[in-house]
């Protein structure tokens, strides 16, 4: 008998699901906390907010997002897991997968680019410097990839940055990034406050990891000035460690140009802050995928609609959609983000960039 992608997914979360409440009930008593402000005294701020007082943080170590409490409700995922999905006939009949330019190579040569690589990962190459975010290439325990990888990863080398988001296996897979440290020994990973004790056991000691709360400025030189921005998210890989790393995206500027990468968010406040503070992107890189339920997945994933009002808030110049289409994470079919987007221009005022995947997507790339 040949068991769907929705059942194995049930398979595997329900006895998890189930194991995580008998933790939640006996073994995590509730603790009096008090909000407190933290940074990483070892870097700088570009900009603040008026008023910033910095990340916040309760008395147990748990982060908090700016606007909007974070509640965890196993009971709530159970619910959706083992209820039925109204868009499974138009998943089944969706065979479509994305568009994909084959790339033999990487030799950028000078040239800036903008290159997806499926889901929320992207190789960008700025004024000389190149960089990765959210890497995860590799098919694991919980994900199995839907899109090619334009690239053969052998040969991604000579990169400087790595970038991550946050702790979900969908952003942060550990094969991944010991594929990319091995044949990267140089290579630098910049992520959020208390992401480097996860890493560092994940690549050699020589690898440089740098944590940053938001609105810090990573140690990258001026060439490309790299800022660790809020979203509205929460982090957790095991039973016990929720919100205990720090979550956040990326905002990159050159002399010439500016990158906004959303990292997972629901929507909120903090894209206006975020454009307020930093400038408005000329390219906005913007979650649009796993988002339905929606009474499930808002608080933590923007759908298209809640992407493009985030975008025009931010007066950004291009929007590029991205978090969709790789990874089956939810209820909708992979590219109904998509075409959401192309069917209703006016939710991001005709600046949309349709991604292929292993095109350069600057739409005007310097020579």
């Amino acid at each position: 008998m040949k068991v769907s992608g929705r059942s194995k997914s049930k398979i595997i979360l329900i006895p998890l699901v189930a194991l995580g409440l008998l933790f939640s009930f006996f073994f995590m008593p509730s603790k009096e906390t008090s909000l407190n402000y933290t940074e990483n005294p070892s870097l700088s701020y570009t900009a603040v907010p008026e008023d910033w007082k910095g990340t916040p943080q309760l008395s147990d170590g748990t982060y908090q997002n700016l606007y909007y409490p974070f509640e965890s409700s196993l009971w709530e995922v159970l619910k959706w897991k083992l209820s039925k999905n109204p868009y499974s006939d138009q998943k089944k009949k969706d065979d479509r997968t994305l568009e994909i330019q084959p790339m033999k190579t990487f030799q950028p040569n000078g040239k800036d680019q903008l290159i997806w690589l499926g889901h929320a990962s992207f190789l960008i190459h700025l004024n000389g410097i190149t960089l990765i975010t959210d890497p995860v290439w590799l098919d694991n325990w919980v994900l199995k990839r839907n899109s090619e990888l334009p690239i053969d990863p052998k040969e991604l080398k000579n990169i400087d940055y790595i970038l991550i988001s946050h702790d979900h296996r969908d952003h942060c897979d550990e094969e991944t990034i010991k594929r990319i440290t091995s044949l990267n020994p140089e290579v630098k990973i910049l992520a959020g406050l208390n992401m480097k004790p996860l890493i560092q056991d994940w690549t050699s000691n020589s690898i440089s990891i740098e944590e940053a709360g938001w609105f810090q400025q990573f140690n990258t030189g001026s060439d490309l000035k790299i800022t660790f921005v809020p979203a509205r998210h929460w982090s957790r890989r095991g039973l016990s460690d929720t919100n205990l790393r720090l979550w956040g995206g990326f905002y990159l500027e050159t002399a010439a140009q500016s990158i906004y990468f959303m990292g997972d968010s629901g929507y909120g406040p903090h894209f206006k802050l975020i454009s307020e503070t930093l400038g408005s992107p000329d390219y906005a890189l913007m979650g649009v995928g796993a988002f339905r339920p929606e009474w499930f997945m808002n608080a933590a994933h923007t759908n298209p609609q809640d992407a493009g009002k985030a975008f025009i808030e931010m007066k950004g110049k291009h929007f590029i959609p991205m978090h969709f289409g790789t990874f089956d994470l939810s209820d909708e079919p992979l590219l109904e983000p998509l075409d959401i987007l192309t069917q209703s221009p006016k939710l991001t005022d005709h600046r949309l960039i349709t991604p292929i995947l292993g095109e350069n997507l600057f739409q005007n790339p310097t020579p």
